[in-house]
């Protein structure tokens, strides 16, 4: 029966990232895969992951299941950080809660629960949005249609049409995928007067709110990046959180990520988390416990946490920085809007206006290697070759 499969064209990003590893050329810049990089082009295990690690394996007496739904102290901590300890959703125990294998199992757990609340419903997302939102939530079988965000002329966000057109298109019950903060793959994040708007505004339109909140603490700071999270959890009586530990923790390739649905009320809480616990029952049985452990433990830790913002500061400060040094090597030969925006937008990515043919000159000519979109990953630069990046780009444009 095989022999009827058809084949499908590689991952756009993995096939970027196998071009790159193989080009010879000892100037390469791989601005490609979205993953912390230092100066070194090294992607570190975290400090505080390293000591968690250490006191874990002396303390770890059984490999065993721990539940469908994932470790309870994890699940709390990371709801208390990003929430807040004291916010009324959790005191009022309005919340329901699974792990998940990182952020892309979240996303698709959420899509599922939406699937069995409403199966009827949109799920409008960002123009752009990541790529992969797209099959993961609609291989859950729910309907998608997208909203203008992000100008390719401006380089900033288009929030009045983003509003109208859900306020024309999206009908009552549907739900707004938004990205928390560090949009990927432009970088261009709603102010916090935006998220203020915005929140009423899905209230009043009954849209319920979906974050993706994949990249907090890496934008402008651990609280700074959950505004607009707790800005929309103050004002909707109902919402989901995907979060991901992968970026902020370093825990790519242990696959730790939290779904939470907000529900109206306590008894409705209840019965969500038990529809958690049997879709991913469904999916993969049993989420994989090892990072989910490392998080708790860093969290509950208060040398550990310490240890882990201090660096999750230093690494968001350093993109920062790369930010700063590429607008002004941009603006000091004449691209003000890309040199604007590149420096105003947060976390790991910029979209910048650059055609396919130029993307794919810029690998073939100069062996600088980003998405066919425009999309980089800031952290792939170093402060020795951004004079040589802003070049090539302005070259191409």
């Amino acid at each position: 029966m095989f022999e009827y499969l058809v084949p499908r064209p590689p991952d756009a990003i993995i096939a970027l990232m196998e071009a790159c590893k193989a080009d010879k050329n000892p100037d390469k810049i791989d601005l490609g895969v979205g993953v912390y990089k230092n100066d070194a082009g090294e992607t570190r295990v975290m400090k505080a992951v390293k000591e968690a690690e250490k006191l874990w394996w002396k303390e770890e007496t059984t490999k065993t299941y721990v539940s469908t739904v994932g470790r309870p102290d994890f699940r709390q901590a990371m709801v208390e950080m990003m929430f807040g300890e004291k916010n009324p959703v959790i005191t009022e125990s309005r919340i329901a809660t699974a792990q998940a294998g990182g952020g892309s199992g979240a996303l698709r757990i959420g899509a599922e629960i939406l699937k069995s609340a409403a199966p009827d419903i949109t799920v409008w997302a960002s123009t752009p949005t990541w790529a992969n939102h797209i099959p993961l939530i609609s291989s859950a079988g729910l309907k998608m249609d997208y909203y203008p965000y992000y100008n390719r002329e401006t380089l900033g966000v288009d929030f009045h049409d983003m509003l109208d057109h859900l306020r024309d298109k999206a009908k009552p019950g549907d739900v707004v995928l938004l990205h928390g903060c560090c949009h990927n793959p432009t970088g261009a994040d709603l102010t916090p007067a935006q998220w203020d708007i915005l929140a009423e505004f899905l209230h009043n339109e009954s849209l319920t709110p979906f974050v993706d909140l994949a990249y907090f603490g890496l934008g402008q700071g651990m609280k700074e990046d959950v505004y607009g999270l707790r800005k929309i959890l103050e004002i909707c009586p109902e919402a989901l959180v995907a979060a991901s530990c992968s970026k902020n923790f370093g825990l790519y390739r242990e696959r730790v990520g939290l779904i939470v649905v907000v529900a109206k009320d306590a008894e409705t809480a209840k019965i969500a988390q038990s529809q958690l616990g049997s879709i991913q029952r469904k999916i993969i049985s049993m989420p994989p416990d090892h990072g989910a452990a490392l998080v708790a433990r860093i969290l509950g830790d208060k040398s550990l946490r310490k240890m882990w913002i201090d660096e999750l500061d230093e690494m968001r400060t350093r993109m920062i920085d790369l930010r700063r040094q590429l607008s002004e090597a941009l603006s000091v030969q004449g691209a003000e809007t890309m040199a604007a925006a590149v420096k105003n937008q947060n976390g790991m990515f910029s979209t910048l206006p650059v055609s396919v043919e130029q993307a794919e000159t810029l690998r073939e000519k100069y062996s600088i290697y980003m998405t066919n979109s425009g999309r980089i990953n800031i952290a792939g630069a170093n402060k020795n070759n951004i004079p040589q990046l802003a070049k090539a780009i302005l070259d191409v444009l």
